[in-house]
């Protein structure tokens, strides 16, 4: 049952992921990988509520399994972010990778942060 739930999420968040980041890219005329940082700050936005219901024990394990480790999972992208940043820095871009590190680094803690103090104010 675990593997379904996973792979159920993972269904949804991959071909969201990709479409998110090829909308928000489009919108942008400049190397910086703006629709990879969006995925994983909203992914990491997402993983902080649930680990802050699931916390509280207001989350089942099977939401934890299809919706953080399945969709969540599948939305964020560490390769790519990866890739993206040496792509960055071999095009000669340093200053966008190094930037890209520190966007990704401090929004996706922030944003996971915020969603952990937004779960647990609510279940206050």
């Amino acid at each position: 049952m675990t593997l379904l739930l996973v792979a159920v999420g993972a269904t949804v968040g991959a071909p969201l992921r990709y479409y998110t980041d090829r909308a928000i890219q489009s919108r942008h005329d400049s190397v910086f990988p703006w629709g990879t940082l969006t995925v994983n700050v909203i992914g990491s936005l997402i993983l902080g509520v649930l680990a802050g219901a699931a916390s509280a024990g207001g989350v089942p394990q099977t939401v934890l399994t299809l919706v953080g480790v399945g969709f969540c999972g599948a939305l964020t992208t560490y390769s790519t972010f990866s890739y993206e940043t040496m792509r960055l820095t071999e095009s000669g871009s340093r200053l966008y990778a190094l930037l890209n590190i520190l966007l990704s680094l401090t929004a996706g803690l922030g944003a996971a942060w915020l969603g952990l103090t937004i779960a647990l104010a609510l279940r206050g």
